[in-house]
């Protein structure tokens, strides 16, 4: 029987899966339950050391004479302290040396309960990770304590070897030993370097070839990558390709962009009948909260996802692998590997989201965006802000040599005027900006410079605060937060811009918009830069974005 706790349960699993076979115990009460569950699995060979400084030494030996990581157990307190020189050595002599340590829930560090420390992160520089497992209350830690056991273990080989160290917190009551089979657990696997000539690889191009419904997600990239004609067909026709503006052309065809609207518009039926059985992903992040949803309420068989840094970034939940290699370098070596076998997949995808249609709205702040997006010149950069611009650009079909720049490491509203100007200094193209109110006054110093030139046009969306919160799940248009949480002001941008030199132009209805799009789009070039702000009315701004979902909602599933 092994102890109740998941955290330990999901430890000894993963431990078991990955291939570990040699621990270290060594005695304690707060490290019982891991010591006693440990013991009782014939995989693995046990060895009991009293002394921690010992033990860790012994470990590495272990570890030493047969290559693959070791692993060493102690209790809480200063017991971990004393691994600490056999974890340098490790870590100089990269030694893959996994060290588990118990500790007291955190509550309970520094308030003079025995044993106690600070633990997670305790051996600073000297160890290639840490990690502090949650103590297991919903499915969400699960995943969590999941991922971290996963990332740990595979750090001890990833470029070179070297010493973890997990943390493991245990509440009262320790002693509870009810559960008699470990869990089936998800086991992250990472392959580097991979070469046609790997077994590895064969066994990847396999797995893959016994799949009919693959989906590649794209997220942004800020780069064009024109892949060599011999590739596109074969890639495009086996897979379904999504990805959203901020991919930009790192696609071997033409993707769906509007997944986003089209996913909230199925039906749950719908929806499952749309899930894939393998998932690929490279690239950054991704905006859309619908395919996040999606995904993680309908996980694939497999993620796979690719990244020449190797690291794990588990999004949607389900990651299986890590493809440690560029990733256009990898698509190309499966092009011509891929079985020939017919699939209506993306076909699915692509009929469906067909019947997706772009907003056609009355004036307002997305009325406003599409209409710019649809007079775009060619080529040119589009720069679009954070919240509601990138969303709601999302919604319309941008011009296929229009580059696509936004601030989505962090999603912050801060800098997004600014690296758009630093952007159009070093640029030869025109650079267009689609901001809100808040975002532009926030960030209105980066005009306050005396670098930038003519190419620069911003289109300020001005409806007095940031409506985009109260379109928000549980948000009441007459709570008292309202003030707060939208920050009302009554501010506009016409002096500053003049003020800086630009051209001014306001925006106060349809038809003014109509004939300032014309000189806000033209492709000449002008001797100033130009702000276009355009004023509607948050209210309708609001009402119209529910309606048009409301729409969607409300289609004919074809």
């Amino acid at each position: 029987m092994y102890s109740d706790k998941k955290n330990i349960l999901q430890l000894a699993a993963l431990l078991k899966a990955h291939g570990v076979r040699k621990i270290v115990l060594c005695p304690g009460s707060r490290n019982a339950a891991i010591v006693h569950t440990l013991a009782n699995i014939e995989d693995f060979t046990c060895y009991s050391v009293t002394d921690e400084r010992s033990a860790g030494f012994f470990a590495i030996g272990l570890s030493l004479q047969g290559g693959g990581p070791a692993a060493v157990c102690c209790t809480s307190g200063s017991a971990l302290l004393n691994l600490h020189p056999a974890v340098a050595e490790a870590f100089y002599q990269q030694v893959p040396l996994i060290v588990i340590s118990a500790d007291r829930p955190a509550a309970w560090i520094g308030q003079m309960d025995g044993q106690t420390l600070p633990q997670p992160g305790v051996f600073g520089p000297l160890v290639k990770m840490s990690v502090n497992l949650p103590e297991v209350q919903t499915d969400e830690d699960e995943w969590f304590c999941n991922r971290l056991i996963n990332e740990a273990i595979l750090e001890t080989t990833h470029h070179g070897k070297g010493p973890v160290h997990i943390n493991v917190p245990i509440s009262e009551p320790i002693y509870r030993f009810t559960v008699k089979a470990l869990p089936e657990v998800r086991v992250i696997t990472r392959y580097q370097g991979l070469s046609v000539y790997d077994r590895d690889y064969k066994i990847l191009i396999e797995r893959l070839n016994k799949y009919n419904k693959r989906m590649i997600v794209v997220g942004q990239m800020n780069l064009i990558y024109l892949f060599e004609k011999k590739y596109v067909k074969p890639l495009y026709k086996h897979f379904l390709w999504l990805t959203e503006h901020l991919g930009n052309q790192t696609i071997p065809g033409i993707p769906i962009r509007n997944f986003d609207a089209a996913i909230y518009s199925m039906s749950s039926e719908r929806q499952n009948d749309m899930t894939p059985e393998l998932l690929i992903t490279y690239g950054g992040h991704i905006v859309s909260k619908e395919l996040k949803k999606y995904l993680r309420k309908h996980p694939p068989r497999e993620h796979w996802h690719i990244s020449t840094d190797g690291k794990i970034a588990d999004l949607y939940g389900c990651l299986t692998t890590i493809i440690e290699m560029d990733p256009f370098e990898f698509l190309e070596k499966i092009a011509f590997l891929l079985d020939n076998k017919p699939t209506n997949y993306p076909l699915m995808w692509e009929n469906y989201c067909k019947t997706v249609p772009m907003p056609e709205l009355p004036y307002s702040e997305i009325s406003a965006i599409g209409k710019l997006i649809q007079s775009l010149p060619e080529p040119c950069a589009l720069h679009l802000a954070n919240s509601s611009t990138i969303r709601y650009a999302q919604l319309f079909t941008i011009p296929p040599r229009v580059e696509i720049c936004c601030n989505r490491g962090v999603n912050g509203i801060e800098g997004s005027l600014s690296t758009a100007i630093g952007y159009a200094v070093a640029s030869t193209k025109l650079n267009f900006i689609i901001i809100g109110d808040l975002s532009f006054f926030y960030d209105m110093n980066a005009l306050w410079n005396q670098n930038y030139g003519a190419n620069i046009r911003i289109l300020l969306l001005n409806n007095e605060g940031g409506e985009i919160f109260h379109t928000l799940p549980g948000m009441d248009k007459s709570s008292r937060s309202r003030e707060f949480i939208t920050a009302e002001h009554y501010t506009t941008a016409k002096g500053w811009a003049e003020e800086r030199g630009f051209i001014y132009i306001k925006v106060t209805d349809e038809e003014e918009l109509e004939d300032a799009i014309k000189q806000f789009t033209t492709p000449e070039t002008l001797m100033q830069p130009m702000l276009m702000e355009v004023f509607t009315d948050k209210e309708k701004d609001t009402t119209l974005l529910r309606e048009y979902y409301h729409g969607l909602k409300n289609k004919p599933n074809e």
